[in-house]
């Protein structure tokens, strides 16, 4: 297989809100960008649907200055490898295309963080997010009676999409203490724009229980989901449901960044006041940098865009706004922080890594990362340690110690083209 060269002044990578923030306002200066993304459409997990069936204001607003903006979007293609200096590999349909840059952005977004607990494997038993692109490309959810567990915002606005489908939405099971979510409340009344979104949809999540301090403790059935055991203080119970949708908040999509050798901190990339890693000409904008929302990834998106495209003036009138964001993204991510309860509901013959079948006893034999990964193959799956990767973090306090190419699942022949 040959490969394919696509050369380009500024490469972006990740078509979510903000890489697209950034390429807008690189291509505003007349550079040549272009947005690499391994999805079929352009938008993120919050905006894929809204490029052909418009909801938000906002996301119509940004749509509509890529389309109007120089900007080269390559869809379906995959980034798995760094060969050299200034070049990527993705991987499409039709072969590899090597993508040669001078200047890069990753905008690579964040995954949600999986807590295992027995009968978690189960058919039916997915993320939240997960559900909800599922349900975006046609898995048909009217009628569905869905539980909807984990922690933070995604919850509830995966809820309300699934619920506005004709999904039944029995409840949502929020692990957070209500005091912390009180006080969450009433930050949210400094953001004019957050309380809105919240009050929209507290009114179409109407009829809906919302449970603080609850979380599943056990999914069961036969050969797909057919309960699920939810826990709160010293009560349990049991719901039938056809799905459960789980998401104890998000993990930053790190691979990349450290394939590039970008130095990590607290973990998320870590950048200076123009969004640049530690890697000269290589920046990172959005989730990747700290859990932080859509306000938040659009401003150091287009922070990035402009100190690339050399407008660090410009730049800088964006700095409060992203400090106030910050801010914000500071009392979410405190709100929604993991309780410590969560760290035994597996059991020790509960799978652990879904890929090798490694459970949790299994690992429990070993005292790191690199010992379990070497003796049990946990990790080495197709998923990377993507799933597993953030639970063992959790449970264990394990740090994921090396990232090495390909940081995706990819064909045999794209790992042998020339």
């Amino acid at each position: 297989m040959d490969k394919a060269q696509d050369d380009c002044e500024v490469l972006v990578v990740g078509a979510g809100p903000a890489g697209l923030a950034a390429a807008y306002r690189v291509a505003q200066a007349g550079l040549c960008v272009k947005v690499v993304d391994d999805n079929p459409d352009a938008g993120g997990q919050i905006w894929r649907s809204e490029r052909t069936k418009t909801k938000s204001a906002e996301a119509a607003a940004w749509f509509e200055r890529i389309r109007s903006s120089k900007i080269e979007v390559l869809s379906g293609a995959r980034v798995f490898h760094a060969p050299g200096a200034a070049k990527l590999e993705a991987e499409t349909a039709n072969g590899i295309l090597e993508l040669g840059y001078s200047s890069l952005i990753l905008a690579t977004g964040a995954r949600e963080r999986f807590i295992p607990f027995p009968g978690w494997t189960l058919p039916n038993v997915m993320g939240a997010g997960g559900l909800q692109a599922l349900v975006k490309t046609g898995l048909p959810i009217e009628g569905k009676k869905v539980v909807i567990a984990g922690s933070g915002p995604l919850l509830l606005a995966v809820a309300a999409y699934l619920k506005d489908l004709g999904a039944k939405v029995l409840l949502i099971a929020e692990q957070a203490p209500q005091m912390r979510l009180a006080r969450f409340g009433l930050s949210l009344l400094r953001q004019g724009s957050k309380a809105s979104q919240a009050i929209k949809l507290k009114g179409k999540l109407s009829g809906v229980r919302y449970l603080s301090s609850c979380w599943p403790i056990e999914a069961k059935g036969s050969d797909r989901l057919e309960t699920v055991t939810l826990q709160r203080g010293n009560r349990t119970w049991v719901v039938a449901c056809d799905y459960l949708a789980c998401g104890f908040h998000l993990v930053p999509n790190l691979e990349l960044a450290q394939l590039l050798n970008c130095k990590i901190s607290d973990g998320s990339v870590e950048v200076d006041d123009f969004q640049e890693t530690t890697c000269a000409r290589v920046y990172s904008a959005g989730e990747s940098t700290g859990i932080g929302g859509l306000e938040l990834s659009l401003t150091e998106g287009e922070i990035a865009g402009l100190a690339v495209a050399s407008r660090k003036e410009e730049a800088r009138k964006l700095f409060p706004l992203r400090e106030k964001h910050r801010r914000f993204a500071n009392v979410l991510n405190r709100t929604f922080s993991l309780r410590d309860e969560l760290r035994d509901l597996a059991r020790p013959e509960t799978i652990v890594c879904r890929c090798e079948d490694v459970t949790l006893d299994r690992l429990k034999s070993h005292d790191s990362w690199r010992e379990a990964k070497l003796q049990t193959r946990c990790g080495m799956g197709p998923c990377q340690g993507r799933m597993c990767g953030g639970a063992i973090e959790f449970m264990l306090g394990w740090q994921h110690e090396s990232v090495r190419p390909p940081v995706f699942p990819v064909r045999v022949e794209s790992l042998i083209a020339k």
